[in-house]
């Protein structure tokens, strides 16, 4: 059997539970709705897909460095509701029960981290899954790297599905966003330049840097004017949206080996949410 492994954005699927799943509290009016999504939302997941290995992967912040080149990188994001940060530490507290690895390195972004997992995965033989909806890390998909919506968690997402929805392969995903921008990261892109000129563009010279080579052969004129106008925001965006593949990550991804939960701790933690349906399945 083929190994495979799962890796999570863990925000990306807590802040779609939180919202998914309304009114849930304990008895005393503890807000538990985003970890009951996120545990069945994982479970779906796994149960599809049956992963050998597992990463459930944090953000840890913007790297300065993005900050540096574009401070309003992701500015635009309103702080976590509170009735959603209080719930983070439980969250924690049932992938450690349910024997699940997780990882935050402090100052890194969730994308930077899955990249780096991914690609050594890949490098060790592994098929690999990254559950986001996330477009940063279609440029990592290829070979055996696909991606899988945690709405559409029954869908792989590889090399033809990236370019069915962008018009553009996975190698030119960042480029793509470079002119397009990325309204999630508070990214601007080319005034005017839509997806489809940008695929137009991307398919017709290969990169941006054909482009700019070639500027005075582009067409129409409208976007040559345009290129021309961003030269410097659309290369200091390749810098920010190109992911950091090099991350060293707490142990090798042959350690993040699915494992039995620990049913003990887990019945507690059950109790303790007052997830009765879900402690009567251990």
């Amino acid at each position: 059997m083929t190994s495979r492994i799962v890796l999570v954005d863990a925000l990306g699927m807590i802040y779609r539970a939180f919202y998914a799943v309304a009114g849930l509290a304990t008895g005393a009016g503890k807000p538990t709705n985003a970890v009951f999504g996120f545990i069945r939302m994982l479970g779906q997941i796994n149960r599809v897909w049956r992963p050998t290995h597992e990463l459930v992967v944090f953000d840890g912040g913007v790297p300065d460095e993005r900050r540096r080149l574009l401070e309003s990188y992701k500015a635009q994001r309103p702080p976590m509701p509170d009735q959603l940060r209080i719930q983070l530490a439980d969250i924690q507290d049932y992938l450690d029960a349910a024997m699940i690895k997780s990882v935050r390195v402090e100052g890194k972004e969730a994308d930077d981290i899955l990249a780096s997992a991914a690609l050594s995965a890949e490098t060790s033989g592994f098929e690999t899954l990254v559950a986001s909806s996330d477009k940063d890390l279609m440029q990592i998909v290829g070979g055996h790297i696909a991606m899988i919506a945690p709405g559409k968690i029954n869908d792989k997402i590889g090399a033809e599905e990236i370019y069915q929805k962008t018009g553009v392969q996975p190698g030119q995903i960042v480029e793509w966003l470079a002119l397009t921008g990325d309204s999630a990261d508070n990214i601007p892109g080319v005034p005017g330049i839509g997806a489809k000129t940008a695929a137009k563009l991307l398919g017709e010279w290969g990169s941006i840097g054909e482009m700019f080579n070639h500027l005075g052969q582009l067409k129409p004129e409208k976007a040559r004017s345009l290129l021309e106008n961003c030269r410097q925001d659309v290369f200091r965006n390749i810098q920010i949206i190109t992911l950091d593949k090099n991350i060293k990550l707490p142990c090798p991804v042959e350690e993040m080996k699915c494992a039995p939960p620990d049913a003990e701790r887990l019945r507690s933690f059950y109790s303790r949410m007052e997830f009765h349906s879900l402690a009567a399945g251990i």
